[in-house]
């Protein structure tokens, strides 16, 4: 008869035959095997999770790595032009070796835990640091604004996009097609024919329930009159009609839009910091994409 602590040396040999098998890196569409690996809570994944919709996925390389045949890690990079939003769960020798040999971007927008990622700084350089906060609200703690701005609030369509893309270069470098507007939920205020203030959505999860609200942004000279706070409250009521959770990014100094959202119920699940990462062998475009996008 086998005694307990001779079980347990077999399972400690068990573990380190296990942990000395190769890795293997595969492109997956497996929707349940990616949900499985995204092992976040839901509002700090909500990105992740949005895209597993019919409509995102398709847009999405997803990459998991396997070590004797269980999955240890998962990689998701939105398709487009880099820098693209990259998200990487899992055992840390399961992501390093999805960077090495599956998703290899030159550049990617990538949210860490604060200080970074030493997986991560392996491969990649870090160009942008933006210090962040993960907001979330659900229909229980929700306080819809019902201030006198709320009146003039109107549902936006694809064909305001254009008056969205001059509001946005106004405060941020940011460019939306009709579909985007189509696929999200936007609202917005005019004043004297031109858009002055607006708020919609980064994606949508309708599997999921799950919503990035966010491009909201207010004119320069209509700003102090409520409007942000009621495009936000009323693109999160809309959300909340078929969502259970809505979560947005905010900077952590901007104390006036964390004041404005926490108005409206949305509270702090996270800090973190999201990076723009060059990968170390692009050499040329780091000073490119400094240009772009700021900085040093």
């Amino acid at each position: 008869m086998t005694s307990p602590l001779e079980n347990n040396r077999v399972d400690e040999a068990a573990s380190e035959g296990t942990a000395r098998l190769p890795i293997e890196v595969a492109p997956t569409r497996d929707r349940e095997l990616i949900r499985r690996l995204i092992d976040a809570d839901r509002a700090i994944a909500a990105h992740a999770l949005a895209d597993l919709d019919p409509g995102e996925l398709p847009r999405t390389r997803c990459y998991v790595a396997r070590r004797g045949g269980e999955a240890i890690a998962l990689g998701m990079e939105y398709s487009g032009w880099a820098p693209q939003p990259l998200h990487l769960f899992g055992e840390p020798i399961g992501i390093a070796a999805i960077l090495e040999v599956g998703i290899r971007p030159r550049a990617a927008w990538v949210p860490t835990p604060i200080g970074g990622d030493p997986i991560l700084d392996l491969r990649y350089e870090t160009e942008k640091i933006n210090p962040m906060l993960r907001m979330a609200v659900d229909r229980g703690s929700f306080r819809r604004y019902m201030g006198d701005a709320t009146k003039l609030v109107v549902p936006l369509v694809p064909a305001d996009s254009g008056s969205l893309n001059r509001l946005y270069q106004l405060g941020f470098a940011a460019w939306l097609p009709p579909l985007a507007v189509a696929e999200g939920v936007y609202r917005g205020i005019h004043r004297d024919g031109r858009l002055v203030a607006a708020a919609g959505t980064h994606v949508i999860g309708r599997r999921e329930r799950i919503a990035v609200l966010g491009n909201v942004l207010t004119a320069a000279g209509s700003r102090g009159s409520g409007y942000a706070r009621a495009t936000t409250s009323a693109v999160t009521d809309a959300l909340l009609e078929f969502c259970d959770d809505v979560v947005l990014n905010v900077r952590a100094d901007n104390a006036v839009a964390i004041r404005l959202y926490q108005s409206l119920g949305y509270a702090v699940r996270a800090e973190f910091e999201e990076r723009l990462v060059i990968r170390r062998s692009a050499l040329a475009l780091p000073r490119l994409l400094r240009r772009i996008f700021g900085g040093a």
